[in-house]
């Protein structure tokens, strides 16, 4: 089994970085997530499984992108473990310049469904929801999620994964009617991090990490609530249609 692929080139226009700030990078990783899966990911878990989701997300970045860099991803088997009848399998991709330096660090980690694995490598960079941090709310953010939002994702990501606009392939995939792409969902909480915590500025951000728990539906609002976690800290949960879409959310600022 190799443990890295790539390179993958990418860049970024300045239309996309503000429309998708302060984590517009996460639009960069859909060709490299679909062969990183085919080459990094154990066979047999892919075998076995019955189903994949996109459990969590972690995006660290090292520096503000500037529009029309060349940038290359590189992505590495991070890690495995079991988690009840599941398994858990984290890919870590690092974006670079063309010098070479780091620009961003990203941890996707996969739920396969109904299959198991060893336990490899670290786990995935923890970013739990602190115990007190309802006692400080800071503010909230609602954003309407209207019927074309995934395809303006789709355009830029690349990624047209039929159940975000066909009924029937959402029915397959559990659902009774088309979802959002959960890294659209993480950039409209990246959105509420910067309007409530960071003073509209999206190059204060220097991490956004979240998991994900439910689909956010089309056509309906979504509503991140954000509280104080400590220094340049930020801890928030968002909800769709009463139901908890993000979890554990985590964002650091740079000071």
């Amino acid at each position: 089994m190799n443990e890295r692929c790539g390179p993958f080139d990418a860049r970024l226009d300045g239309e996309v970085l503000a429309q998708y700030a302060p984590i517009a990078v996460v639009t960069q990783l859909w060709d490299a997530q679909e062969a990183a899966r085919a080459a990094l990911v154990p066979a047999d878990v892919q075998r076995e499984a019955t189903g994949g989701v996109h459990g969590e997300h972690d995006v660290v970045l090292h520096r503000p992108i500037v529009a029309g860099e060349p940038l290359r991803i590189w992505v590495d088997r991070h890690g495995t473990r079991p988690a009840g009848g599941n398994a858990l399998v984290t890919l870590r991709y690092t974006v670079a310049d063309a010098r070479g330096d780091i620009v961003a660090e990203q941890w996707w980690t996969t739920v396969y469904l109904g299959t198991t694995c060893d336990t490899t490598g670290p786990p995935a960079p923890g970013h739990a929801f602190p115990d007190d941090a309802r006692r400080h709310p800071i503010g909230t953010y609602a954003v309407a999620v209207d019927a074309d939002m995934p395809r303006r994702y789709a355009e830029v990501s690349g990624d047209w994964s039929a159940h975000h606009f066909d009924v029937d392939a959402a029915r397959r995939s559990g659902f009774d009617r088309p979802f959002l792409h959960g890294l659209c969902t993480m950039t409209l909480c990246a959105k509420g991090v910067v309007d409530v915590a960071a003073g509209g500025d999206p190059d204060r951000v220097r991490r956004v990490a979240v998991r994900f728990a439910t689909p956010t539906f089309l056509d309906e609002e979504l509503s991140v609530a954000l509280y104080d976690a400590g220094t340049d800290t930020v801890a928030f949960e968002a909800e769709c249609t009463g139901a908890k879409v993000v979890t554990h959310g985590r964002a650091e600022l740079f000071a």
